[in-house]
């Protein structure tokens, strides 16, 4: 069926490697396609990008420099950088090209400031090598370059048909009804790709689980349930996995991520609890498939009502798709996904984002621990229930009244925060 093509085309556009916080990256993106444009290191570049990647890329860890922040991304990405490469720009870097951009950065040859856009994700680049300037602009998505000037001339200028992203699902008739109809009847052959998120984001995890990275969350849950005082269950199994690959993901791990909307952590949500339930209760290939897809749809979804970026914790919606792939797998019908969804939306719509960082790693705990709570909860019959909040009876609208708080009653909370984050760095 041709919609049945469109949600798999719309899947491989937004579950996609990752290496690195998005945010940060796509500094390093358009910092390594100046530096490319220039034909060598920069004299010095000028970062401009909107409050919200600035809140995204301030806290956290630069994979490969065990540096955090915005600076030390567009520093090595102009050294080490390789812009062919997308959200794994900073593949390779070499100890050479680490000791440049630390170089650069002590020289005060990299500088960072805010400006206003409409679209989040708007990023500017300018640099000068010799008698040489770009200016390089990435908008729209992540890896989208919307213009590229050398010297006052135009190298490139985005089609302005392309300006929509793929998140932006309407045209697709996105529903829960459709999503679970469309994973029960297609062929798992033409939707088995997905089984590359569970395998880099397990892996992610496996590295988290060392305890070299970011909280350590990961690490710690996994000591006590050596110890006994928490069970290998599914509910602490999911959040230990989840919380281990944002450790190493937010920790600076030489590693990709399996992203979701523009985000591993999203990406992370909504893997890690069906990649727990099927090893607990060792799922077939063709169900566990089925269970990814499902979750990874609703997910982007969900997302697909949101802002970009915005106040609130997307990592925790994402986990959404989680706890809906989790009651089907339990055989819970239609009706008991909804619930599930009511009930996240009921529990988790209050976290806020206030930035990238490893305290992101509490975060996606506490989306998969709800994920399986829901899922539970569904199952048995019960759920948050339209007399409450922001809930309502089917679970399509309590997504889209979801995605209208986060886009107009967060924005202020956003401000607040940026400001917040803004004094602390300045103080």
């Amino acid at each position: 069926m041709e919609q049945w093509q469109q949600y798999i085309d719309l899947v491989q556009s937004e579950v996609v490697p990752a290496l690195g916080c998005t945010e940060p990256v796509t500094v390093a993106l358009a910092s390594a396609k100046a530096a490319e444009l220039l034909g060598g290191l920069p004299d010095s570049i000028q970062v401009k990008v909107t409050p919200n990647l600035y809140k995204n890329g301030m806290g956290v860890f630069v994979p490969g420099t065990g540096k955090a922040g915005l600076p030390i991304a567009a520093a090595v990405g102009a050294s080490a950088g390789d812009a062919s490469k997308g959200l794994e720009v900073l593949a390779i870097i070499s100890e050479d090209a680490l000791n440049l951009a630390k170089q650069m950065l002590s020289q005060r040859k990299v500088s960072v400031s805010m400006v206003s856009n409409d679209d989040v994700l708007h990023t500017v680049v300018n640099a000068c090598r010799n008698q040489d300037k770009v200016e390089v602009c990435i908008a729209k998505s992540h890896t989208r370059f919307e213009y590229i000037v050398k010297n006052g001339e135009v190298v490139e200028q985005a089609d302005a048909v392309q300006c929509a992203p793929a998140s932006e699902t309407h045209h697709l008739e996105l529903s829960i009804d459709r999503i679970v109809d469309f994973v029960e009847q297609v062929p798992v052959s033409q939707i088995e790709f997905i089984k590359r998120a569970a395998s880099l984001n397990r892996a992610l995890a496996e590295t988290g689980l060392t305890g070299d990275y970011g909280l350590a969350l990961g690490a710690s849950l996994q000591a006590q349930v050596k110890q006994g005082l928490l069970s290998d269950d599914l509910i602490n199994r999911s959040m230990r996995l989840g919380a281990a690959a944002s450790d190493a993901r937010m920790g600076g791990a030489q590693q990709a991520a399996m992203s979701n909307s523009g985000s591993g952590n999203q990406g992370i949500a909504a893997t890690m609890p069906v990649v727990a339930y099927a090893e607990i209760k060792d799922l077939d290939n063709d169900t566990f498939v089925r269970a990814l897809m499902l979750s990874h749809l609703i997910a982007i979804y969900v997302k697909s009502k949101q802002n970009k970026l915005s106040a609130l914790c997307a990592a925790t919606t994402a986990a959404m798709g989680a706890s809906a792939a989790l009651t089907w797998l339990m055989e819970g019908d239609l009706a008991a996904i909804h619930r599930a969804i009511n009930s996240m939306v009921g529990d988790v719509s209050g976290v806020f984002c206030d930035g990238a960082k490893a305290g992101c790693a509490m975060k996606v705990s506490t989306g998969a621990s709800s994920a399986v709570k829901s899922a539970i909860l569904a199952v048995a019959g019960n759920c948050v229930s339209a007399q409450q909040g922001i809930v309502f009876e089917s679970a399509d609208d309590s997504i889209v009244q979801l995605g209208v708080m986060s886009k107009t009653a967060m924005l202020s909370t956003d401000k607040a925060i940026i400001a917040t984050m803004q004094n602390k760095q300045a103080s």
